[in-house]
């Protein structure tokens, strides 16, 4: 039974697709008269079957060792693109993660868009959604994984755009997108290269293909930055960072995979394409370099931020910069460790985030406060979420960061006051948003503020309880190390961190006006860090205006070069037919002659040409 299971595995990237298509119906409008409510049911039964049928595949792989599925797909001369499955459990542990949170926040959407006229909607393109993730995860091959990736960004721009009568989010779907398409872009290059060098994709031939075939340093440098191009753009890092900010204005319960596993399938690319780009310490070194400036970056612009989202995406974007480093250090353990223990975290601080934006129609810090007696449920889970964030034992990141300081203290320290700024920088931002959200006197959108319905509540306290678990479960999967290689001053500096953090946060004096400082240092660090270090300015007066001035300079040539020429043979055309219909006479001896001449004249040109 249990072959039977790892044989129709294939179906496990299925079943989120089979839901949508199933949804067709309602979400196009075919059906109307039982409401969108079955195009709901479809998705969360198909989301269920493969959460059941993966726990199944995991079990029998667990006992039984991994295992291949290979379909070819094309071949002609030497290339060979197949659709290959990697059936391991680590991938299988990534799909589950995906399935249970997936089956999680589409429960919690049936509260959270309950009013929503375009539910059937939202409902096919989660199933889209979470079809191009589970089939990411268990991919073997190249390929496959990256025409999963471009149906993530597809997937991600429609559901970023869902409310697309408004002006911000078809802005924000648009930027998302075409930012993504960048690293998209360059990943390509890179796959075309190594389709040309290695003659195969699948991931196992490449890394055999790596061992033995050696490489100029230009051409690993090349290779590695393009392949390295594309989990840059889907994990948010600088310097195409922006686009997750600003997919904040979809759906919340899109938000929650957003901010959890989408960007952990971006970096489980890269994790999967480590042995290759390791061929290039230029490419490495770049991945430890953008790993550290959006971990530290992100960090210090989160605490400027105001709205509850926003701030909570830059943290994302931060501990997935923790994830880049641990992979350009060569140590993809601690780098998957970070990611699970990270994405069950930020999900159900998100799902607190969808609860505290049902009940008070805001997502504006400065107006809130005094949640904590009217939402107990809520308070909970964003408190248990938060822990689970920062370094404190024995709850979920905890594990990632000390593993992390445990590598990285014998050979990078400067690395190591990273992950620790991190950690104490995120312990700070978490606490100023509990503080501004569920402490201090009610505002005027706080003050009847009832518990979410069961819809929303079910799923947040589940995901509570799972984040309480996560210690067990890792113990479980021999993922916690052994206590005996407890590293006991890394260990100390970080649950010190994380308490410094959090009574950082504490006693931080905080306005709810947030208004600027009348010193004008103050004010320029909190403009600094408010406006993203005006990155976006920065593109703006760089990018964008060389793109617009090369925009221009070619329309003008299109205008007055190509198209002039071109009318100027049609002019000559006209012109010269117009003056020879005068010389018209009806007499075919000239025209006989007429012809000869030229062609005489054609052939003496030609001969004097060849001489």
């Amino acid at each position: 039974m249990g072959q039977f299971w790892v044989s129709t595995s294939w179906l496990l990237p299925a079943y989120g697709l089979m839901g949508a298509v199933l949804a067709l119906p309602w979400s196009t409008g075919i059906l109307r008269r039982t409401g969108p409510r079955p195009a709901a049911y479809l998705n969360i039964l198909m989301t269920g079957v493969a959460f059941i049928h993966g726990g199944l595949v995991f079990r029998s792989i667990w006992n039984s060792g991994s295992q291949a599925l290979l379909f070819r797909w094309f071949s002609f001369a030497d290339l060979q693109l197949d659709l290959a499955l990697d059936i391991s459990v680590i991938n299988l542990g990534a799909l589950e993660l995906i399935t249970g949170l997936s089956l999680l926040a589409q429960i919690f959407a049936l509260g959270y868009l309950e009013k929503d006229w375009a539910l059937a909607r939202f409902y096919s393109l989660m199933g889209f959604f979470e079809a191009a993730m589970s089939g990411l995860v268990l991919s073997g091959s190249l390929f496959l994984s990256y025409s999963l990736l471009e149906m993530l960004t597809l997937s991600t721009y429609l559901l970023v755009g869902f409310w697309y009568a408004q002006p911000l989010v078809v802005t924000a779907a648009r930027d998302a997108f075409l930012t993504k398409r960048i690293g998209d872009v360059l990943l390509l290059m890179g796959v075309i290269a190594l389709s040309a060098l290695a003659g195969s994709l699948n991931f196992n031939d490449l890394y055999a293909w790596v061992k033995t075939e050696p490489l100029s340093p230009g051409l690993s440098t090349l290779l590695g930055l393009a392949l390295i191009a594309g989990p840059v753009g889907k994990c948010a890092q600088f310097p195409l960072h922006l686009w997750l900010d600003e997919a904040m204005e979809g759906p919340n319960p899109a938000s929650i995979l957003r901010n959890s596993v989408v960007v952990t399938c971006g970096a489980y690319v890269l994790i999967r394409l480590q042995p290759i780009i390791v061929l290039s310490p230029v490419a490495l070194g770049v991945l430890v370099l953008l790993g550290a400036i959006t971990a530290v970056g992100g960090s210090l612009v989160a605490i400027a931020q105001v709205d509850l989202k926003r701030t909570l995406s830059y943290s994302t974007s931060a501990y997935l910069g923790l994830v880049f480093i641990a992979v350009g250090t060569e140590w993809p353990g601690v780098a998957l460790t970070l990611l699970l223990t990270h994405a069950v975290a930020k999900a159900l601080i998100f799902m607190a985030v969808g609860s505290i934006i049902t009940t008070t129609n805001s997502q504006n810090l400065t107006e809130m406060g005094g949640l904590w007696a009217k939402m107990p449920a809520t308070t909970l889970a964003f408190g248990i979420g938060a822990l689970g964030m920062v370094g404190v034992l024995p709850l979920g990141c905890f594990w990632g960061l000390r593993m992390g300081l445990d590598f990285l203290s014998q050979s990078s320290a400067w690395l190591v006051v990273v992950f620790l700024t991190v950690n104490g920088l995120t312990a700070l931002n978490l606490m100023r948003v509990f503080r501004l959200v569920f402490l201090g006197p009610p505002q005027a959108k706080t003050r009847r503020a009832p518990e979410v319905p069961w819809p929303m509540a079910v799923p947040m306290v589940t995901l509570s309880i799972v984040n309480l678990l996560v210690p067990a479960i890792m113990t479980r999967l021999s993922l916690v190390p052994p206590w005996e290689y407890l590293n006991l001053p890394m260990t100390s500096l970080l649950i010190a961190t994380g308490i410094v953090g959090l009574g950082a946060g504490l006693v931080l004096p905080l306005s709810k006006s947030l208004a600027r400082s009348t010193y004008r240092p103050l004010r320029i660090v909190q403009d600094l860090l408010a406006y993203d270090f005006y990155t976006e300015r920065i593109y703006n007066r760089t990018i964008v205006a060389a793109v617009a001035v090369l925009s221009h300079c070619s329309n003008w040539f299109d205008r007055y070069v190509v198209d002039g020429l071109v009318n100027a043979v049609g002019l000559a055309s006209l012109m010269g037919g117009e003056g020879l219909k005068y010389s018209i006479s009806g007499q075919s001896q000239l025209y006989l002659l007429t012809i000869m001449t030229g062609v005489g004249l054609l052939g003496a040109l030609m001969t004097w040409t060849l001489w």
